[in-house]
């Protein structure tokens, strides 16, 4: 399918309210587009792309405090793309993140996270926190057109894979910047790509149409491949799908589509009373079983820890939330 005919496609099923929705806790029938979108042309990704390879570790077992910074950032001039990031960060654990505190010792894991429509990165605050609290340094764009305005342009989304990569980019790039806090605390060659509804959407054309071969792994929340379809590219980069059974903005068949042409090992977190977005925006029994999963997924597919990934299927079936299909 050609691009155009995706980009309608995409804005068709969004209108009806059957595919990528709001991200916050009370969905609604997704609103009208206001532009045509222009999706930037790209290669077909090469089969000679390849996903980092992670050598055997251990990750941290403490927990960290959390810090918070806001880069600025902006794609060709045209497309402004502020980015907040969470990293583990010195000091007790457990609080609330802090401006201004520096980076625990160590280097840590990079983890891309995109949000969904008509959302901002604030909103999964209490899911990407702990994921910094674990070890990792979340870094969360802000869409130029599809987050918290009365009249997201849903065909944008087809333009937030390239935003992310570009993103990932500057981020990596504090790395070795003078006087950056980040300066030193980088893993740069341990990175995966994160993202909820339009986010997930995104998140697939990461490993699709868009590939990035920096990317070990991939997490996709109530995603489907809309768009970007499931022509997944490039070296084997283990995937966990996480979706609601009774999602009424992106079916579950839909979401379950995509995490069954998945090449690569792989395994799909099912909550059979889970809707769209609470149990990533909630903190109740949900949000913990989802953390906890993704958690010891990041573990092993970022820092090698082939214990994290038999902790897996324990940090899904807790407290009967959830089911899991594991192909890991």
């Amino acid at each position: 399918m050609c691009r155009r005919a995706a980009s309608l496609l995409l804005a068709a099923a969004l209108v009806a309210g059957a595919s990528v929705g709001c991200s916050n806790g009370n969905e609604s029938a997704a609103p009208q587009a206001t532009a045509t979108a222009t999706p930037e042309a790209t290669p077909a990704p090469s089969a000679s792309a390849s996903a980092p390879t992670i050598p055997a570790g251990k990750a941290p077992e403490q927990s960290f405090a959390v810090g918070v910074r806001q880069l600025k950032l902006n794609r060709d001039g045209d497309r402004p793309l502020p980015v907040r990031v969470w990293y583990p960060a010195v000091g007790r654990s457990g609080g609330k993140p802090a401006t201004g505190v520096d980076a625990a010792d160590g280097r840590f894991p990079v983890v891309m996270f995109s949000h969904g429509l008509g959302g901002r990165p604030a909103d999964y605050e209490t899911l990407l926190t702990r994921w910094a609290a674990a070890g990792f340094v979340v870094a969360a764009p802000t869409f130029p057109h599809t987050s918290g305005t009365d009249q997201p342009n849903v065909l944008d989304v087809l333009n937030q894979p390239a935003d992310v990569s570009y993103v990932l980019t500057e981020v990596l790039a504090l790395d070795g910047r003078d006087g950056d806090p980040l300066r030193g605390h980088l893993a740069t060659d341990r990175v995966a790509a994160t993202g909820h509804s339009a986010g997930g959407v995104t998140t697939i054309g990461l490993f699709t149409t868009r590939r990035d071969e920096r990317l070990a792994a991939g997490i996709v929340f109530a995603g489907t491949a809309l768009g970007v379809g499931t022509a997944f590219a490039g070296a084997a980069a283990p995937q966990l799908f996480v979706h609601g059974e009774a999602d009424e903005v992106v079916q579950y068949a839909a979401g379950k589509a995509v995490y069954d042409a998945v090449p690569w090992p792989k395994a799909m977190l099912s909550l059979p009373d889970g809707d769209h977005g609470r149990a990533l925006l909630g903190n109740g029994t949900s949000l913990r079983v989802v953390a906890d999963t993704t958690i010891e997924f990041l573990r092993w597919t970022l820092y090698g820890d082939s214990t994290a990934k038999d902790r897996i299927a324990t940090a899904a079936a807790r407290d009967d939330v959830a089911t899991l299909d594991n192909n890991l």
